[in-house]
């Protein structure tokens, strides 16, 4: 499972012109689920997340997770964060997680985000979504369960 996490002031979704939702401060999180993901993977992911400390405190430093703000989050699905480019010029996509496998796990990181008491928005799996956000810092963070 990998993610690319962005702190924001902002975030929002749209398919077809039709806000899916959106976020004021908090995390917006890329997720990418492969194929060999189960549900500890998700926990994983999800723990770390919560309690990544990027928020600046009155010193400027980072050192406030997002429950210590009381940020929001914001979940988008996005298989291509498993493209393997290591041959040619066109990204193999083998490694991500079909929907049928995928989708329960997407489903299960925002079940638990929400058993967080974190107010939580979310993409709209498989579709062709328009992701506007406004990247407080910058500050992005790329996990992978494989580096637990």
């Amino acid at each position: 499972m990998r993610a690319v996490v962005q702190r924001v002031s902002a975030a929002r979704v749209s398919v077809d012109d039709r806000l899916v939702g959106a976020i004021r401060q908090g995390l917006l999180v890329l997720v990418g689920i492969a194929t060999d993901d189960t549900t500890a993977e998700v926990d994983w992911l999800l723990d770390k997340i919560v309690n990544l400390r990027i928020f600046e405190n009155e010193l400027g430093k980072f050192d406030k997770s997002l429950t210590d703000i009381h940020g929001e989050l914001f979940l988008v699905s996005q298989f291509t964060l498993l493209a393997d480019t290591s041959k040619g010029r066109r990204p193999s996509f083998s490694d991500a997680a079909r929907p049928e496998q995928a989708v329960p796990l997407y489903e299960h990181l925002l079940q638990r985000a929400r058993e967080h008491g974190i107010t939580t928005a979310s993409g709209e799996f498989g579709a062709h979504m328009q992701v506007e956000l406004t990247n407080d810092g910058p500050v992005t963070i790329l996990l992978d369960s494989k580096d637990r």
